[in-house]
């Protein structure tokens, strides 16, 4: 951690924050939310030791990267420009995309939308989904007593009053309740998930489980996040998923296209996602969208955090997958 560079770069027209390290082809690591640049704190120097300059953004909204005022500006396709942006900022013609969570959507779209300028792609948890007939809004299940996670995220200030209430408590109790500590996920059998279902009257959090600081997650990382997110607050993040609806739209002409450059998909036997209904259905049919897939890898009793709470099983994938582009 000693050796890692930061500095600000000026990428689509934002101040981003970027971390890097090493020398050689460039990999780009894009966090999920809630997290920073910070999430792959384990996985940089091993990559730059293996022969890869390795460059970990704060995306657009977090950590030390501007913060546009404006809901429409965290679009996919503002996100996808961020990257290929930073990528003229570094004088780099191609890199490999690496993303998690969010950030795991926004390779996927990088890799469909510009793959003259990623070589390939490494999606973690979240699967390349095909555009559903409707706005995702549509899909989504309420109730009278609770709505999906992604409703309960559109009201602006709603959930930032109850995430910044308490910073450290909102970190440890996500951090905690999506990760593979918290226990098995099987669909529709009530495990407390923070991404599932959402108490209209008492919130997000409430709700969960108590939390412990996991075996993977120490006193510094937790303080990491909380100060990083005390000084910025949740906007940022939350705004992705209040353009939702705005993506479907922007990405209608693309529809049917399907990713043509080498992929890689890694997911937590645990994470909260595979206990949505369907998911698992549309992970098995990924290779119709991404017939360059070259393998999908499930990590026992890994939850949501992927490359947090299996580092070292996850830096291997990565160079593993690295290294096969450069013999090809």
């Amino acid at each position: 951690m000693t050796n890692l560079k930061h500095r600000m770069i000026k990428a689509n027209n934002i101040q981003m924050h970027i971390v890097e390290q090493g020398e050689g082809p460039l990999v780009l690591l894009c966090h999920g939310f809630p997290e920073t640049w910070y999430s792959w704190r384990h996985q940089i120097p091993v990559l730059a030791e293996a022969g890869f300059r390795v460059v970990a953004p704060d995306l657009r909204g977090y950590g030390g990267t501007e913060q546009p005022e404006e809901i429409d500006q965290y679009t996919l396709l503002h996100l996808v420009g961020d990257m290929v942006g930073l990528l003229d900022a570094l004088d780099v013609e191609k890199a490999v995309i690496v993303g998690n969570d969010w950030g795991a959507t926004l390779a996927w779209h990088a890799a469909l939308l510009r793959p003259d300028r990623f070589r390939g792609v490494i999606a973690l948890c979240v699967p390349m989904m095909g555009q559903p007939p409707v706005p995702p809004s549509k899909i989504f299940p309420q109730k009278e007593d609770e709505l999906f996670y992604t409703l309960y995220f559109q009201t602006p200030g709603l959930p930032e009053e109850e995430f910044e209430l308490d910073v450290r408590f909102t970190m440890l109790n996500l951090l905690f309740a999506a990760s593979g500590d918290a226990g098995p996920r099987k669909e529709n059998d009530g495990t407390p998930n923070p991404f599932s279902m959402v108490s209209r009257s008492k919130g997000l959090l409430a709700p969960l489980p108590a939390p412990s600081l996991p075996c993977w997650l120490t006193e510094v990382d937790l303080a990491v996040y909380s100060e990083a997110f005390s000084a910025t607050g949740f906007r940022g993040g939350l705004n992705y998923y209040r353009n939702l609806d705005r993506n479907w739209e922007l990405l209608a002409c693309f529809s049917g296209m399907k990713i043509m450059i080498p992929a890689l998909y890694v997911v937590g036997e645990r994470d909260v996602g595979l206990s949505i209904p369907g998911m698992r259905e549309i992970i098995s049919e990924m290779p119709s969208l991404v017939p360059m897939l070259d393998q999908t890898i499930i990590l026992p009793g890994c939850g949501h955090w992927t490359q947090q709470e299996k580092p070292q099983e996850v830096s291997t994938a990565i160079i593993s997958f690295l290294q096969s582009l450069s013999r090809s």
